[in-house]
Order: C-alpha cells, then sequence, then structure tokens
C-alpha cells in the first residue's frame, strides 16, 4: 500500500520499476515486460502476486486492491484465460502489470534470490533467451547430502517439494530454473554443466 491517502499515475509505478532492470534490449525488455490492462485511475494500494488469474484479480478486489503487479501474465496456454482476466480487471478498475523474464535474469530476481537463500555461489548464468539467462549454476563450498538439500529447500520455501534421487552422489553443484525449465534442452545445458541436482519451478513426465 502506498503511504497515507496518497495516489500516484500508473506510468509512474511502471516507470519506477523499469528504472531497477539493466535494460539492453528495449524491444525484447517491453515483450517480456509491461502493462496488460490499464484502468485510467490513480493507485492508491498494490497488490503483487506469481499469477494473474482469476482467482488473484477476485482476491484483489476483496482487499480494494488498484494494481497488481504480477511475474506472470495470464497464461496463454489456457484458453481464454487471458481475455477472461481482462474483462474481470476492467469490470473491477484494476490495472495490471506484470514482468517475466527480466525479472529471472536480474541480481535481485527470482533465482539470484533463492540461490543466497540456499547459501549457494553463482558460477554462470545460463539458459539463454534473447539476452535474458533465465538459469543458474551454482555450487556449495562443501557438499552436503541430498536429503539434507531437500530439507533446506522445504525450509526455506515453508512448502514439501517433489524430488526424485536417481543416485548417491552428494551435491555440490546445482542447476536452478526457477520458471518451467521442462524441456529436455533445459535439463541437457545442466547436464553439460556437470550439475548434481537440477531445480526447476515445475515438473513433467519427459523431463523425469
Amino acid at each position: 500500500m502506498l503511504r497515507g491517502d496518497v495516489s500516484i499515475d500508473v506510468s509512474k509505478i511502471v516507470e519506477r520499476i523499469n528504472e531497477l532492470f539493466n535494460v539492453t534490449n528495449k524491444e525484447i525488455y517491453a515483450s517480456e515486460s509491461g502493462v496488460t490492462y490499464h484502468a485510467d485511475k490513480e493507485v492508491k494500494k498494490i497488490g503483487y502476486c506469481v499469477n494473474l488469474t482469476l482467482e488473484t484479480i477476485e482476491e484483489a478486489r476483496i482487499h480494494g486492491v488498484d494494481m497488481m503487479i504480477t511475474h506472470h501474465d495470464a497464461w496463454d496456454e489456457i484458453y481464454g484465460l487471458k481475455e477472461a482476466c481482462t474483462e474481470k480487471l476492467a469490470a473491477y478498475g484494476i490495472s495490471h502489470y506484470y514482468n517475466h523474464l527480466p525479472l529471472d535474469d536480474c541480481n535481485f530476481g527470482t533465482n539470484d534470490s533463492l540461490i543466497k537463500k540456499l547459501n549457494l555461489e553463482i558460477i554462470k548464468r545460463t539458459h539463454e533467451w534473447e539476452g535474458l539467462f533465465f538459469g543458474r549454476i551454482a555450487q556449495y563450498e562443501k557438499e552436503i547430502e541430498f536429503k539434507d538439500f531437500v530439507t533446506k529447500l522445504e525450509f526455506l520455501l515453508e512448502e514439501p517439494v517433489r524430488f526424485w534421487q536417481f543416485n548417491d552422489k552428494m551435491v555440490n553443484r546445482v542447476g536452478l530454473v526457477c520458471g518451467n525449465g521442462g524441456t529436455t534442452a533445459c535439463l541437457k545445458e545442466a547436464v553439460e554443466n556437470k550439475c548434481d541436482v537440477y531445480i526447476t519451478g515445475e515438473c513433467n513426465l519427459y523431463t523425469i
């Protein structure tokens, strides 16, 4: 929430967010972030979450939010979701801004933040798309047991995680893609970098 009764224009908020990023390609940055709906009113209260869905918009309405900031836009893969979300945003008078790959890539974003919490050292940025890197290779100074690594993750996330252990090796080098990371080409990059563990934000059968 903004302080007191202060209100601010959506464009000023977006401008402030954009200043946080080192934008090297404006066209690519604009294709992976931006305002998807402008309610044409000043913003007093901001709500933020990972995904734009009908449920999160409803939650924003309940809490009197004027503008939603999300990591993901409404998923194109779910037929009709984007249109339905736009209709609901318009009905409730809620503006929406998202920032996807630039947030995955930046040093305060999803990948780097998790690595720091896990006390890992970043070795290299990986999984490049149009100059943005949505993956990381990191490693421990001292290797740990896989079960201890899983426990550490669950403690940080405050959620159970799904895991598959296919060997008895200790964990030293970690490949991370906080987003989907499901394609076998993404997995291949982790293998080529000799990772002991591959972490993704989502999972599917052919990756396993």
